[in-house]
């Protein structure tokens, strides 16, 4: 087991005179709490009388003034490869994440054939990279697993298996519904991966070739998800012109299904929208009104972040990769896009019609385009003489489709109103690669803790705690995490509540947050003193038909 520089496998720990918030939303107490094996062991005197300590309880870490809350769960994250080819994860474990939900929008690496993998490696470099010396020794969900496990990464990670992989797999990149045969086997592949232990299904419905499905589809699948105790995270079909309505279908996906369902990265973005957070929130409580079991996420930012090529509409990149490049070379083609996207309003933005002042390039592949980063597309039109929408067919076809940009879309109103809902929950939806990505991955957890909770008052502390720990372990299905209790896992975050914020930046994205004291994942400490240890005691958390357990 490679347990890495700077931790304490199995040695006794205590937390010194902590503040305990303990991830369930109750108030805040003063206490001692040791660790030992992986688990905690004892908690000194709480609103319950815990058991204490004990004279023996081992390293003493002196948390006078310090919070400790359980280690942050990230609902929606990207770092599918990343905790591969950079396992100490520095981005999360800074910010005090010790989980993340990997598997995201339906498009990962599992499961996969050969012809499959390498589409998606094309696909997705915009969004993980798609590094060549990657030894690529696995095809299904199972086997992506195994690999966290050898690898050893420095948080725990949970798998949604993702609903566009199991079409590629079954039917290409068509555009139609499935015969019975291809839904079949999209059906006995769901049900392997959750076999493995996935915790659910992702969707990507803005995203091809998830946007293909219909919603007969997507309730055929999602019922095969509640058979296993599973839920359905849709990154829905738009969070623009249509989201209010592509909200309300996932809603009736799960009525219909019995699954689960959980509103992942839940916005309400473009121009159109508003003002309008209210009106979704009618619909989530609506939902849970009706007996739907239902949860959301969102991230503490208003600009959005994903590939430039999401931005075609829909009929363009079906086929995948290949079929789109050439597309991209056909004159025809690239008028229709050009009507789609500044006259219509192309499906993959939203239905919104594209406003190239807000697109900024964040990362590219070609490092004769790095003098895009940092600009946005209206401003490179502006410097060649050029209109927008040549500027992003050009960038699409020199990057080969791997460009990474920030929609700056969102409106501060929204973001605070979703965010007070009490079924939110927190996820980066962080892109780690590309010159200036998103700093929302390195910088959400403190931001809630520090901007939206210290500064802004918009969540109290247990509030906030809450929103990363307890109520998303509970989501997860996580047996004994999310919260500080004797025989809970010692995931745990240790911070200064007067510090903590977030200090990455849309220029210095890469910056570790402040105030983030020590971290511990399973017993070991991946921070200490505010310095990441090399520590490596992560784990796949696979989901069983008895619920998670951690191999």
């Amino acid at each position: 087991m490679n347990r890495g520089e700077g931790g304490e496998p199995g040695g006794a720990v205590v937390f010194r005179g902590a503040t305990v918030v303990d991830g369930t939303g109750a108030e805040r107490y003063r206490a001692d709490v040791r660790i030992a094996d992986g688990l905690i062991t004892g908690r000194g005197a709480g609103p319950d009388g815990g058991r204490g300590v004990g004279p023996d309880g081992g390293r003493v870490v002196d948390a006078d003034g310090l919070v400790l809350a359980p280690g942050f769960i990230d609902m929606h994250a990207h770092s599918d490869l990343a905790l591969l080819l950079e396992p100490e994860h520095p981005a999360k474990v800074t910010q005090g994440v010790t989980c993340e939900v990997l598997g995201q929008d339906g498009l990962s690496y599992a499961p996969v054939d050969d012809t499959t993998l390498l589409a998606l490696r094309r696909q997705l470099a915009g969004w993980n990279g798609d590094p060549a010396d990657l030894d690529w020794d696995w095809r299904d969900v199972g086997g992506y697993l195994d690999r966290l496990d050898r690898t050893r990464a420095a948080v725990n990670a949970c798998y949604l298996v993702p609903h566009g992989s199991l079409r590629m797999l079954a039917m290409g990149w068509a555009d139609r519904a499935p015969t019975p045969l291809e839904l079949d086997r999209m059906r006995q592949e769901l049900a392997r991966g959750l076999l493995a232990g996935a915790v659910g299904m992702s969707s990507g419905l803005s995203y091809t070739p998830g946007t293909y499905a219909d919603t007969a589809e997507l309730v055929d699948l999602c019922t095969v998800v509640a058979a296993y105790g599973g839920f359905h995270a849709p990154h829905q079909r738009s969070y623009g012109a249509g989201a209010l309505e592509g909200y309300a279908e996932m809603v009736e996906i799960s009525r219909r299904s019995g699954c689960g369902l959980h509103l992942t990265h839940a916005t309400m973005n473009f121009g159109v929208n508003a003002g309008r957070a209210g009106e979704l929130l009618d619909l989530v409580d609506a939902a849970l009104a009706d007996g739907v079991d239902l949860t959301l996420d969102s991230y503490p930012y208003l600009p959005g972040s994903t590939t430039l090529a999401a931005l075609l509409p829909s009929w363009a990149t079906e086929g995948g990769p290949a079929a789109t490049l050439a597309r991209l070379a056909d004159p025809a083609a690239c008028e229709r896009i050009r009507h789609a996207v500044e006259e219509t309003g192309s499906d993959g933005c939203h239905g919104v019609v594209t406003d190239w002042a807000t697109i900024q390039v964040s990362g590219v592949r070609s490092a004769e385009l790095a003098d895009a980063v940092g600009r946005t597309v209206a401003d490179l039109a502006a410097e060649r003489g050029s209109g927008g929408t040549d500027v992003f067919l050009d960038l699409l076809r020199r990057d080969e489709l791997a460009t990474t940009i920030l929609q700056h879309v969102g409106h501060e109103e929204n973001v605070r109103a979703i965010m007070r809902h009490p079924a939110h929950t927190a996820g980066s939806d962080g892109l780690l690669v590309g010159a200036r990505p998103h700093p929302r991955a390195w910088g959400t957890f403190p931001r809630y803790l520090g901007h939206y909770g210290r500064e802004l008052g918009v969540l109290t502390l247990e509030e906030a705690v809450a929103r990363m720990t307890g109520r998303p372990a509970a989501r997860l299905g996580l047996h004994r995490r999310g919260r500080i209790a004797p025989g809970y896992h010692a995931d745990l975050v240790l911070f200064d509540p007067e510090r903590v914020r977030d200090a990455a930046t849309f220029e210095q994205p890469r910056l570790p947050a402040e105030g983030i004291e020590h971290v511990y994942v399973n017993g070991t400490a991946v921070v200490r003193q505010g310095r990441t240890t090399g520590a490596r005691p992560g784990r796949a958390l696979r989901r069983t038909d008895r619920g998670a357990r951690a191999l």
